[in-house]
């Protein structure tokens, strides 16, 4: 089996590189998915790569990732504050998983820190900014046997 995760990236995501630079950082969905690929390979694994703005079709990838990979690494964006069905998946799915967030959460709007998926995820990183993708591919497949 190839060794592979998967990146998930979630609602408005698609606009990192102009959506609120000064919180978010210059750096583009495609600067993530290299940067994330670049650590991946590093350690031995591929990514597959999703982003979208609707929860249903997030959820459809992730229990895909069920027959083909290891792991997965997700920005759920603004899901993280409100999504149960997010978390239902990510639990159902049994594979390890990385809570990424650009932005330091914590020191930000009130709604903005809670996380449903704060006790569940293997690794959490956050308010590293791009980078942050790359440190949670290490401490991901550092679990992964």
């Amino acid at each position: 089996m190839t060794r592979r995760i998967l990146l998930v990236n979630g609602p408005n995501l698609n606009l990192l590189g102009t959506r609120d630079p000064a919180i978010y950082g210059t750096a583009t969905l495609a600067d993530v998915e290299r940067i994330t690929t670049d650590a991946a390979a590093a350690a031995g694994f591929e990514v597959r790569s999703i982003q979208s703005n609707h929860e249903g079709v997030l959820i459809d990838a992730i229990h895909a990732a069920r027959e083909d990979c290891l792991g997965i690494v997700i920005n759920p964006g603004g899901l993280t504050h409100t999504s149960v069905a997010l978390r239902d998946a990510l639990t159902g799915v049994l594979l390890p998983f990385a809570e990424v967030h650009i932005s330091d959460v914590n020191a930000r709007e009130e709604f903005r820190r809670f996380s449903y998926l704060h006790d569940v995820a293997a690794v959490r990183v956050i308010g590293e900014g791009a980078d942050g993708y790359a440190n949670a591919v290490r401490q991901l497949t550092a679990l992964i046997p």
